[in-house]
């Protein structure tokens, strides 16, 4: 989504100390905040992290397209519908953020000593908006699939495109609707340590709405992990009940699909989890501190530093995630097979026996069992 600037802290040091007698000359103040915080404006490393991140998941969308042309009328067709959403929420949230990152980096503004301006606003609403979008996204495909896996009839006559396409609107109005809330007052956007992106007001000057749009994002956004978590945990759990009936009736086993679509999902909650859970977590402990407590010099160090890593970690999220479609798929599982197990071809294999079944197959013994 965006890279942040090196900074230098010993020169944020001499500016802290010399804010106090400056505030009466601002024009002193902005001058000398923008010279000591020594800020690198190389744009290089931001450039190679958008440039990789607008590949990856161009080279994903065109897997999935590809996917979605060819299963168009199974029941995978949701799920790539979806998971093609997601990757352009994706590029998208790596795209626009990061242009604006790259406009700062080479820009004389100095954005940290300034007051929001529209491109900070705009840039908050982004990060806020596109961060919400993914986790919505992961959440609902694990529901989807949840359903798919444990109750297929009801998931054959429930979920249709139309549905799925709607839900995408409602999840984008939604993640939208949650960005704009500084535009109605709950909540601020303002320049973030070491100046080069916005976010939610979380450290200087916070207020009680800001407190409440923080627990609001975050919250949000811990809720969709956790019921990402819960639903991949009950598929996971009746795909391998499955596996074990299977080898204790000589029935066949769970869908190949549905063990590849179920993979997936794992792979995009544990990176969601990995690159958003500390910038929620941190967004959290940062405005309760504020709000609470008046901070000291080291206190607002820390805090920075925090925030700091944790926008760092969810900028991979748009990176790694098309890489969950790109490396998890049957095709690549099959090569790793053969290259782990020196066979040359899958007869036999669990793989092989992924490929001998199907949806309708599993809607045939579901109705057989009843």
């Amino acid at each position: 989504m965006l890279a942040v600037q090196h900074y230098n802290s010993s020169a944020l040091d001499v500016n802290e100390g010399f804010e106090n007698q400056t505030q009466h000359v601002p024009d002193v103040a902005q001058v000398c905040c923008r010279e000591n915080l020594n800020i690198t404006t190389d744009p290089t490393a931001a450039g190679l992290s958008m440039t990789l991140g607008i590949v990856s998941n161009i080279v994903a969308l065109i897997i999935l397209a590809k996917a979605y042309a060819r299963l168009r009328k199974r029941s995978k067709a949701t799920f790539l519908l979806f998971a093609s959403s997601l990757v352009v929420t994706d590029l998208a949230g790596h795209v626009i953020p990061g242009a604006l990152v790259l406009h700062l980096y080479v820009s004389d503004s100095g954005g940290l000593c300034n007051q929001p301006d529209a491109t900070c606003r705009f840039l908050g609403g982004s990060m806020v908006f596109f961060g919400l979008c993914p986790l919505f996204l992961g959440c609902v495909m694990a529901a989807e699939r949840c359903m798919g896996v444990t109750r297929p009839l009801l998931h054959s006559r429930v979920i249709c495109m139309a549905h799925t396409k709607m839900v995408l609107v409602m999840i984008w109005l939604l993640a939208l609707s949650v960005a704009l809330l500084p535009s109605f007052g709950l909540g601020t956007y303002t320049y973030q340590h070491p100046g080069t992106w916005c976010f939610i007001n979380v450290l200087n000057n916070t207020s009680i709405t800001d407190v409440i749009f923080v627990l609001l994002f975050s919250g949000l956004g811990l809720a969709a992990l956790a019921v990402a978590l819960v639903c991949n945990t009950i598929s996971g759990v009746t795909l391998v009940n499955a596996r074990l009936r299977k080898k204790k009736c000589h029935r066949r086993s769970a869908k190949s699909h549905d063990i590849e679509m179920v993979a997936q999902l794992v792979g995009i909650m544990v990176t969601s989890c990995i690159c958003w859970s500390p910038l929620l977590i941190f967004g959290l402990m940062s405005v309760i501190r504020s709000y609470s407590w008046k901070m000291m010099e080291d206190d607002l160090k820390n805090y920075r530093t925090l925030m700091v890593t944790g926008v760092r970690l969810a900028a991979l999220n748009q990176i790694l995630d098309p890489w969950v479609y790109i490396l998890l798929r049957r095709a690549v599982l099959r090569k790793i097979y053969r290259i782990t197990t020196g066979r040359s071809d899958l007869k036999g294999s669990t793989f092989r026996r992924w490929e001998i079944s199907s949806f309708q197959n599993s809607i045939k013994s579901t109705i057989n069992r009843n």
